[in-house]
């Protein structure tokens, strides 16, 4: 568990908030969600709401869930748009059956394989998890869930009880080839066995090729094609406008919104 100034630091480094914001990005693009409506997600282990950041701005809405009480403090103190729950996951999902259009999951699953209480059983923990987690989510929705295998052994429990609890769909590993690249996304399919999408950096044999597609695809992250560039005015109005759908007080929009101060000296 993190402290209140651990989960705070944490929140608050930037090379952190940037893997977060890309990972985030792949899991939702990984979902292939429906682009004319708004969906309703899941965030499985939200930390402070990083990966929740990314949902907003696309214009979904999200509830998450995490063990952490420290991070999920911070998550209220940063004012995020989604709902919050503090629950261990091992316990189960406790939301009505269909209720979610979608769950991502970022570096929080693997977790589920530690016995951190002698009462605690992986196995049954993680089938507790998968089992209702199929049952929360809507017919030919999906889950998409990136983490941090220490071993194949993991990767197999964890994958073997997905699949027992009902799900189809298996493992998306981006950038195989790559030490520091390399992640795995187990990506779960609910009702329908839809085609597994392919992980990217597996298109080029030849390392030097592969090496350019990877630094191409890196750059797509900061790009964010089509989208307003993050603390733009574009973005910053954006967002009011979801929070005052939402009900939240905004301030007003001015000409002076999204400008920046000049420095003091």
């Amino acid at each position: 568990f993190y402290d209140e100034a651990e989960a705070r630091k944490y929140t608050q480094n930037s090379r952190v908030v940037e893997i977060q914001s890309q990972m985030s990005e792949r899991a939702v693009e990984l979902l292939g969600l429906p682009e004319d409506r708004p969906c309703l997600l899941l965030d499985v282990g939200c930390g402070s709401g990083l990966s929740g950041d990314y949902i907003s701005e696309e214009g979904h809405y999200w509830i998450g869930m995490d063990i952490s009480p420290a991070m999920l403090d911070v998550a209220v103190e940063r004012e995020v748009e989604g709902d919050l729950l503090l629950a261990d996951v091992g316990h189960g999902i406790p939301f009505r059956p269909g209720m979610f259009d979608g769950c991502i999951s970022i570096s929080a699953v693997q977790w589920l394989c530690n016995a951190d209480k002698k009462s605690h059983s992986p196995p049954k923990r993680l089938y507790r998890f998968f089992s209702t987690l199929y049952t929360a989510l809507a017919r030919g929705s999906r889950a998409v869930l990136q983490l941090y295998p220490e071993n194949s052994e993991q990767l197999e429990l964890i994958t073997a009880q997905a699949m027992r609890a009902g799900f189809t769909g298996g493992m998306v590993v981006d950038y195989p080839n790559s030490a520091k690249a390399k992640k795995f996304f187990l990506c779960l399919f609910v009702g329908t066995s839809g085609t597994l999408p392919k992980g990217l950096g597996t298109e080029c044999a030849d390392e030097e090729l592969h090496q350019a597609k990877f630094t191409s695809e890196r750059t797509r992250f900061k790009n964010l094609k089509g989208k307003s560039v993050k603390k733009s005015r574009d973005w910053i109005l954006e967002k009011k406008e979801r929070r005052r759908r939402q009900g939240k007080e905004v301030r007003p929009d001015t000409k002076y919104t999204g400008r920046k101060r000049r420095p003091h000296f």
